[in-house]
């Protein structure tokens, strides 16, 4: 029950006209080179465990917690 299941040659050579057509030849390989960083970014992110505004997020709320107890 795949989208892609039925994509033939043709369907993509298709998909690839209007994906050309809408972007432009111009827009194409800094849309590529953005969606590459993001997927890198998603792999090192599923490699962690733990997402990196987390990481810096929780110094934060460890401080606030201390300034609530001394007032």
């Amino acid at each position: 029950m795949g989208l892609l299941q039925n994509l033939t040659g043709w369907h993509a050579l298709i998909l690839l006209a209007v994906v050309l057509l809408f972007f432009g030849a111009t827009k194409l390989p800094g849309l590529a080179k953005s969606v590459g960083q993001s997927m890198k970014i998603f792999k090192t992110e599923l490699k962690d465990g733990q997402p990196a505004d987390a990481v810096s997020a929780e110094p934060s709320a460890v401080g606030a917690g201390a300034d609530a107890e001394r007032g």
